[in-house]
């Protein structure tokens, strides 16, 4: 099995979350390994609501154009309701990791489910724990996944942006039906 990487990024705003894709897209970094995960805090003011249209996501809210902007350039995008975090925009690869770990009924031991997405992904609990306390507090998590180099070449993108934290998480591969 080769080994998978991953660096996550934290940032404060989704401007700053965004501002870290837009120079990962510069960079030339493989978009399709990027994802980004993001509490919808303004949900009890603006119409709420997301679509497929063959492989484009809509959504509508307050931050509409931010995450609007993503579904056209991650791969896979979903909408949950986390109890204790509250309603959550996913996009990238990540969303099969999640949804991997509720339909395995992995969620154990007091995480979410994107937390026990991010442990079937490799990254360790007491990271796990840290990000979902960043999306409680409205933080954006920025990840791109790869081989060493890939991450490597992110770092030096994403720690230009000035996140507020980045770990490179370094996991042996999961391989299907394992886990």
């Amino acid at each position: 099995m080769s080994e998978v990487n991953s660096i996550v990024a934290v940032y404060g705003t989704h401007e700053d979350a965004e501002q870290g894709v837009k120079e990962l897209e510069r960079a030339g970094v493989d978009m399709h390994a990027l994802s980004i995960i993001g509490k919808d805090t303004h949900t009890d003011e603006h119409v709420v609501g997301y679509y497929n249209t063959a492989d484009r996501m809509k959504y509508w809210g307050k931050s509409g154009a931010f995450w609007g902007g993503f579904w056209g350039l991650l791969f896979g995008s979903a909408f949950f309701a986390i109890p204790g975090i509250g309603p959550v925009l996913v996009a990238g690869p990540v969303v099969a990791w999640i949804v991997g770990a509720l339909e395995s009924a992995v969620v154990v031991g007091g995480i979410s489910a994107i937390g026990a997405g991010l442990i079937s992904m490799g990254i360790p609990k007491n990271s796990v724990i840290e990000y979902e306390l960043a999306l409680k507090t409205d933080k954006y998590l920025l990840m791109v996944h790869g081989s060493a180099a890939e991450v490597d070449k992110a770092r030096g993108v994403l720690e230009s942006t000035r996140p507020v934290n980045t770990v490179i998480h370094a996991c042996e591969a999961v391989g299907a039906g394992a886990r």
